[in-house]
């Protein structure tokens, strides 16, 4: 049985969908999960991350396990505890969604450094590991969707930096590769989408899905740090922006692992929007 942790989330909903296609046996749980919201055959069960009791009976039979942080800076408070239960229900694998900031923002501790802590929780734990390292996804644009759906309007800092966003289902297919198959164990793949796209590109993108132009406005570095604010924690800004406006070569750069390991070129953004084009109209 494979345990996906973070089932609710965009990467996690879909590995949910991709192991229970397979034939796998799952259990999904988040904090909130329902019945409703896995597919039939799929045990849905809520858990804490930050609850090592509550673990016990989601990991019960479990022999591989999909372990989410639980989002921005990161809510999986003891990772050695949470492994450490893994370890003796008899879990052997565990693949880690971490972030590419481990590699290119190590000094930062909303990115790079807690998902180090974490990482290094994983390689430490006994168990079978394999790390996935993404950068930015293309989901991160369901941001614009009020706002294109009754405005028709997107709008972003840093119009004309282009990154590599990666599409969350691409992510879930990887997952599910590391999770099932032999050969993954002590490798940290770093995943990227097919080709670096920039705001307003993206922008564009989505009014080509919908068949309606959306217009895009490029707010400044202090405009879009105030919306930020309001969801996420100064710290998780700060580092956000110095992504999105100062990419290192690194967070710039298309790499090749999702395409080796899936066998097929990853999703564009334009792909993504097109599958996704309901939320926007």
């Amino acid at each position: 049985m494979i345990v996906v942790t973070g089932a609710t989330g965009n990467v996690g909903r879909e590995l949910v969908r991709v192991l229970a296609a397979a034939g796998e046996r799952v259990t999904a749980t988040s904090r909130n999960i329902s019945d409703g919201e896995v597919p039939d055959g799929v045990r849905a069960v809520r858990a804490d991350l930050t609850d090592k009791g509550s673990l016990w009976p989601v990991l019960d039979g479990a022999d591989a396990l999909f372990l989410h942080d639980g989002g921005p800076g990161g809510r999986l408070l003891k990772p050695r505890e949470v492994l450490d239960a893994a370890h003796k229900s008899g879990v052997g694998r565990v693949v880690l969604l971490s972030s590419l900031g481990v590699v290119t923002r190590p000094e930062s501790a909303s990115h790079g450094g807690t998902m180090r802590a974490v990482e290094d929780a994983v390689r430490e734990s006994g168990l079978l590991w394999t790390l996935l390292r993404p950068g930015a996804f293309h989901s991160n644009a369901y941001a614009w969707a009020e706002p294109v759906r009754v405005h028709r309007t997107a709008a972003a800092p840093f119009a004309d930096v282009a990154l590599p966003t990666v599409d969350p289902a691409d992510i879930a297919a990887v997952a599910a590769v590391a999770l099932r198959e032999d050969g993954h164990t002590g490798q940290a793949y770093e995943l990227t989408g097919p080709v670096a796209t920039t705001p307003r590109e993206r922008a564009a993108a989505i009014g080509a899905a919908i068949g309606e132009p959306v217009r895009f406005v490029e707010q400044t570095r202090q405009e879009a740090r105030e919306q930020m604010l309001a969801f996420l924690p100064e710290p998780v800004v700060e580092t956000t922006l110095a992504v999105l406006g100062e990419p290192t070569p690194a967070e710039r750069r298309v790499g090749p692992d999702a395409e080796r390991l899936l066998g097929r070129a990853p999703h564009t953004f334009e792909d993504w929007a097109r599958r996704n084009a309901a939320v926007f109209r």
